[in-house]
């Protein structure tokens, strides 16, 4: 909790620094175009909206959000479902899939916007409004590594994760496709509370009795990558995975991925 204190008050010296110098550069910038507009063109104070901290050298990004929204955008399409479900990923995500997709969002908060092409749901990813196999694409980006922590009023539970993924698993129909990411380390570990971290193995691990990974891609620093590498500390794993049939056919039963997908 010191620590938690300790990093708090240092962030917030170095933020306050950083407001001074901004509102330094805002007024010199104020008193500058005053001195060089025509009355006509003249700022009035009653009207001041001072947007501070925006003059960097690059524009900000957050790399997570950029590639693997952009990922799950073109596999999606790529795929051309009739419509898709997304479970608790970022609202501007859905809203633009939306347009190109039917989609409807689930989440245990509602959404205080509307759009056509979007339908809202207010449910839990431990307990999905649909049957058993009955949705053919899902998504699920950035979420199952947050629940059972309380950080957004859910319970608490030390199985969360686990128990989200069986529940996408359950609605999933067979041949259905799944986009999911989590945060990927060296060990599996709690970053109480706001996220959990896996490793590669342990998370493709719990979809092994019910699916084939299709793809997968990794964000490490400003990158993406379309290979693990085990000797990153931390990063952002993207998979893409289909629901298959138990076959006893040894034929099907030994096929590679591409087989599965093109029996459905």
């Amino acid at each position: 909790m010191l620590k938690h204190y300790y990093n708090n008050l240092i962030q917030s010296i170095i933020s306050y620094r950083k407001s001074v110098r901004d509102w330094r550069r805002f007024w010199k910038s104020y008193y500058q175009y005053k001195q060089i507009s025509p009355l006509s063109k003249q700022p009035s104070i009653e009207y001041l909206c001072p947007c501070l901290g925006e003059d960097t050298a690059d524009t900000f990004i957050d790399y997570n959000y950029f590639y693997q929204d952009a990922w799950a955008f073109e596999k999606i399409v790529q795929q051309h479902p009739k419509y898709h479900i997304d479970v608790g990923s970022h609202h501007k995500f859905v809203a633009l899939l939306s347009k190109v997709v039917p989609v409807t969002m689930i989440d245990i908060r509602p959404l205080p916007v509307s759009l056509e092409s979007l339908k809202f749901l207010k449910g839990s990813i431990l307990d999905l409004p649909f049957e058993n196999e009955s949705v053919s694409s899902i998504s699920s980006l950035c979420v199952v590594e947050h629940i059972g922590l309380g950080r957004y009023g859910d319970p608490i539970d030390p199985w969360g994760s686990e128990k989200s993924i069986k529940e996408l698993m359950r609605i999933l129909e067979n041949g259905g496709h799944l986009y999911i990411s989590v945060p990927v380390s060296k060990i599996n570990n709690v970053h109480f509370n706001a996220h959990r971290s896996f490793t590669r193995d342990y998370f493709v691990g719990l979809f092994s009795s019910q699916m084939r990974l299709v793809e997968e891609g990794y964000i490490y620093g400003t990158k993406m990558y379309l290979v693990y590498d085990k000797n990153q500390d931390f990063g952002t794993g993207l998979f893409h995975f289909i629901k298959v049939r138990k076959y006893e056919d040894k034929k099907l039963e030994n096929a590679n991925v591409e087989d599965y997908v093109n029996v459905y």
